[in-house]
């Protein structure tokens, strides 16, 4: 059972959230709302949940503000929020689960669902400090991303990702310091993620850090030579928007 605390500072959005659970998720108990910040961790405090379902803006700051003043962060956290695009990358890059308003209980199902899976095995605090460190450069790039493998959690630099290769359900990122991470998350969730910073996907089974990009090789449909002197193909319906690219460089 995952002990619940909602914090919203609409009690109409407390109250539909809390409804949502009751109805769609029978393996949560809502045991505190709070309004606020200060409220906020007062609850946490007090109650010590699995789960916090929070809101972003709120009178007395934001649910960034809450948790970066909590300093042992030992449960999960899902958003509740209409926040900006470059806050939804940062809380995809950081693996941190967020609901845009109005709230769709399938979505929330997928959500709880996702918190169970992970409850013992994902170190929430550093990805909570990865979260935070996003958030804060949201008007920048968002530098990091958390890879998983079963044994490990990886925090890894956008810069260091040299290529990412389709194997399968799985993924396989070869970073410039010449190791790789397979991680079992298809290749179009990465290239999702990873396309507004200079990433590219000239095939369906590759995608491209074009900063790492050594030569065009032209000839039998066309080949790019990576800084690791990997060869990846090139598709055919791919080679106007490479042209552009090199045109842009």
């Amino acid at each position: 059972m995952l002990r619940t605390i909602i914090i919203d500072d609409e009690k109409n959005a407390r109250e539909a959230i809390a409804k949502i659970a009751k109805l769609h998720c029978d393996n949560i108990s809502i045991i505190a709302f709070a309004d606020d910040v200060k409220s906020g961790i007062i609850e946490i405090k007090k109650h010590n949940p699995d789960l916090v379902l929070l809101d972003i803006k709120m009178p007395d700051g934001s649910g960034f503000d809450l948790l970066k003043k909590i300093d042992d962060v030992n449960f999960f956290t899902i958003f509740i929020t209409a926040f900006n695009e470059y806050a939804v990358k940062a809380f995809k890059f950081s693996a941190i689960d967020y609901l845009l308003k109005p709230i769709d209980s399938d979505e929330f199902k997928l959500a709880i669902k996702k918190v169970e899976k992970f409850k013992q095995q994902q170190n929430t605090k550093m990805k909570l400090d990865i979260f935070l460190e996003n958030i804060d450069n949201i008007s920048k790039e968002v530098k990091k991303i958390v890879l998983k493998t079963s044994d490990s959690i990886h925090v890894i630099n956008v810069n260091e990702i040299l290529r990412c290769e389709s194997e399968g359900n799985y993924t396989n990122f070869h970073l410039t310091n010449k190791t790789s991470i397979m991680v079992s998350k298809n290749l179009k969730e990465y290239y999702d993620m990873l396309k507004d910073y200079q990433f590219f996907r000239p095939h369906q089974s590759h995608i491209i850090n074009i900063n790492f990009i050594k030569r065009y090789h032209k000839p039998d449909g066309g080949s790019l030579i990576m800084q690791d002197d990997s060869q990846v193909p090139v598709s055919t319906r791919k080679k106007d928007e490479l042209m552009k690219i090199f045109e842009s460089i």
